[in-house]
């Protein structure tokens, strides 16, 4: 049920006001004291506001300014029996979202109400969205590694230098991008992001620079490129090593020019765009087999910022498979859960190829898929990509070689009770060991039938 406060010095308006919108099945709530009314405010969170302007002690006009102040998210109607262009006006000015004269009209109220009311939950919804987005590109970890990189970001962001980020697909490379650009006097401007290896290469120009109207077949109307999307902004070039050297001559160009031109166009449009480039490549391994050019090259990496996978920065992962768990839950409303430290340690001691990208599917995969509150190394293994995955991580988990035989041989027996459908006298003749000592071996390694 949607909530309504109303504050008005007036018992009768307040009543009759709430009896309408009671009968709109609204929840309503009011005072007639405004400080009162402002204290309520303070304390529980309403989807609309009606507002008196003229009261004894604080008129509405200031309550209005307060509620603006505090960033409430409900939208304030203001109501006034001395209807002036001029109240309107400054209602208005002050962020009131509509103004009702009394007496108040039936249909005039309830429409406002309503809107008021959608509008609201609009702006809930769009700061629910923002704080999801936010957290998905929030940088998480504690290693020195990743804290060097921090270190070099805030000292970079402020600056217009040209910042070129290398690392592996999947270590984040975009999320220091937008740290850079957040962090940056351009921050107030957008920062645009271009995926160099998306785009085919006959393309690229026309999406980086724009087009004229009919510079080409297709091009039916003119086109707006990205360096002037990005003037006053960022721009940021992601998989810059996959860019054609066509492209990359024009790029040159615009760099060291401050200007670009449009394709079929012939005027040079003037643009300040700070540059961050990214790529996956060795790029001196591309300049050597001529796929990019070295000028380019140093023209970008004026402020070189390397990733290193996340197999080089185990201390991060903790903290990474805390905060994608309860972003996960919160996602898809399912109550929280935790992994035991067993658990994070396989985890850690795991590859991970894809970096955080692959360890944010896994745990995803993991909080679906496994109906507990309470994830344990043991539910884990289940969900491991292959049995050859399993016996490699486990070397990485080891601390010595006893360590490394134990488990090894669990991984053994396991696969080979799986292979002969959990017979326990088949796979004891198969290890040529007793029955009585297999089942010590399950009871010790924890293998009970189930697991993978």
């Amino acid at each position: 049920m949607k909530r309504i406060l109303i504050i008005d010095d007036e018992p009768e308006i307040c009543e009759s006001i709430k009896m309408i919108l009671e009968y709109e099945n609204y929840d309503v709530e009011y005072y007639t004291i405004p400080s009162e009314g402002l204290s309520k405010l303070s304390d529980e969170a309403f989807d609309a506001i009606l507002l008196d302007i003229q009261m004894p002690g604080m008129n509405g006009f200031e309550i209005l300014n307060s509620i603006k102040e505090k960033s409430l998210e409900a939208n304030v109607i203001m109501i006034s029996a001395f209807s002036s262009l001029e109240n309107a006006v400054k209602a208005t000015k002050l962020g009131a979202f509509d103004f009702v004269e009394k007496p108040i009209d039936r249909d005039k109220l309830l429409i406002s109400v309503r809107n008021a009311v959608e509008k609201t939950n609009l702006l809930k919804e769009n700061k629910k969205l923002k704080s999801v987005l936010t957290s998905d590109e929030e940088i998480i970890g504690s290693s020195k590694e990743l804290d060097l990189i921090m270190q070099t970001v805030a000292r970079v962001a402020k600056t217009e230098a040209r910042v070129l980020i290398t690392g592996e697909n999947g270590t984040g490379k975009e999320l220091i991008a937008r740290a850079l650009h957040k962090q940056s006097s351009r921050a107030d401007k957008d920062l645009i992001e271009v995926n160099c290896a998306a785009i085919p290469n006959e393309l690229i120009e026309s999406e980086l620079f724009g087009h004229e109207k009919g510079s080409f077949t297709g091009a039916v109307n003119k086109r707006i490129g990205k360096f002037e999307q990005a003037n006053g902004g960022t721009l940021f070039l992601d998989e810059i090593g996959d860019m054609s050297l066509h492209a990359q001559a024009k790029v040159l160009r615009a760099i060291e020019e401050g200007k670009i031109e449009r394709v079929g166009g012939g005027k040079k449009i003037d643009v300040d765009v700070r540059i961050i480039a990214a790529t996956n490549k060795v790029l001196k391994e591309e300049i050597s087999s001529n796929t990019f050019r070295e000028d380019l090259f140093h023209r970008l990496n004026v402020i070189p910022i390397h990733i290193p996978p996340l197999r080089e920065r185990k201390d991060d992962i903790p903290l990474l498979v805390s905060h994608f768990g309860t972003m996960i839950c919160n996602k898809n409303k399912f109550a929280p859960v935790t992994f035991q430290e067993s658990a994070v340690d396989l985890l850690k001691g795991m590859k991970w190829t894809g970096n955080i990208r692959e360890l944010k599917n896994f745990v995803e995969r993991v909080v679906i898929m496994i109906p507990k509150t309470d994830i344990s190394e043991k539910d884990l293994y289940s969900l491991l990509p292959t049995s050859e995955n399993k016996i490699d991580n486990i070397i990485d988990v080891s601390n010595s070689f006893q360590e490394f035989k134990e488990k090894s041989e669990r991984v053994f027996i396991l696969k080979q009770l799986e292979l002969n459908s959990w017979n326990i006298s088949k796979t004891a003749e198969i290890l040529d060991i007793q029955r009585s000592h297999l089942y010590s071996k399950m009871k010790k390694y924890n293998i009970e039938k189930g697991q993978n």
